[in-house]
């Protein structure tokens, strides 16, 4: 890998790693075709102790985001209150009252899913579409979020590399995760990882960015899956992959003048469906402890018509 050379290594893992028409020419789903019923059911299976995790940060103005490309923190408004109620301003009958409320975000601020429509190589998306066509002012109007909706529920492996490679559980700002790390970790847990799993990779960059404030947490240096990992994500056949930072691979980028260059492999040509900002850390506690590092999980986006990534709230039963 020639770190002057983004180019080059874009368009060899590119070619490399392309699942172009491996669905057909009319698919919206990329590698989420690889969780199927009988993989569900392998997820299900999994519930022993019945206790569950939420593994979404909270939305609201104490979030990461510092305004890049006019990603803000949610803004939450209410428009009926209980003051309302009790002054007798909301014109309702016998005594009733309510509360109400609305909320302003951008969809990938927080706990997120990057669809499909979200990253484009050369002007081209996801099955080698024209990306003008794919996604324009009215949205994505192929591979919308919303047809993920249905479908992202099974089996998921906890890789906790934060505390099985780095210090006190967590990995330095700027390491990369490579596909031998990845095996090193499932090892150590004694969990295989493989066709339809969902793979939620901690590096406990989170742990520390609430321990000492968000500082550049959004967008700024960060552990995270190297670029070389490119063809470990696409033999290995998973549904999905998250982390725990802002932009799933490391930062800074492994070449010189490059941006998020996983995601140009990933997204638009494995058909990658990719998580951020997930929150493991009561999860990984409780993997730690009991030693079980594989659930169910339920992480399904809001089936926002058109849109190129969704909020989400992922719950691991176990």
């Amino acid at each position: 890998m020639n770190p002057d050379d983004p180019e080059g290594a874009i368009a060899e893992a590119a070619a490399e790693c392309s699942n172009w028409g491996r669905w057909g020419e009319d698919d919206r789903l990329g590698t989420v075709n690889f969780l199927d019923d009988a993989k569900r059911r392998e997820g299900a299976a999994l519930v022993r102790r019945g206790v569950s995790f939420s593994l979404s940060q909270r939305f609201d103005m104490n979030g990461p985001q510092k305004g890049w490309r006019r990603r803000t923190n949610p803004v939450h408004t209410m428009l009926d209150t209980g003051t309302d109620a009790a002054l007798g301003n909301q014109g309702f009958p016998h005594g009733i009252g309510g509360a109400d409320d609305v909320i302003a975000m951008p969809l990938q601020c927080s706990t997120q899913w990057d669809g499909l429509g979200h990253i484009f190589d050369h002007g081209r998306a996801w099955n080698g579409r024209d990306a003008a066509k794919v996604v324009t002012s009215d949205g994505d109007l192929v591979t919308g979020i919303e047809h993920m909706a249905p479908h992202i529920a099974g089996r998921a492996v906890l890789l906790d590399v934060g505390r099985t490679i780095g210090e006190n559980g967590e990995l330095p700002d700027g390491f990369a995760i490579t596909a031998e790390h990845l095996a090193a970790t499932a090892e150590a847990h004694g969990v295989t990882v493989g066709r339809g799993d969902i793979v939620l990779v901690r590096t406990g960059q989170l742990a520390r960015a609430r321990r000492a404030g968000w500082g550049d947490y959004a967008g700024g240096p960060a552990p995270g899956l190297s670029f070389t990992t490119a063809s470990w994500l696409h033999r290995s056949e998973i549904a999905a992959i998250a982390t725990d930072t802002w932009g799933f691979e490391v930062r800074p980028n492994e070449f010189a003048h490059a941006f998020q260059p996983l995601h140009q492999v990933v997204i638009p040509h494995i058909g990658l469906l990719i998580g951020e900002m997930w929150d493991f850390e009561a999860l990984a506690e409780d993997c730690a402890a009991d030693g079980v590092h594989e659930f169910w999980l339920t992480a399904a986006p809001l089936p926002i018509t058109g849109a190129v990534g969704s909020p989400v709230n992922p719950v691991a039963v176990k």
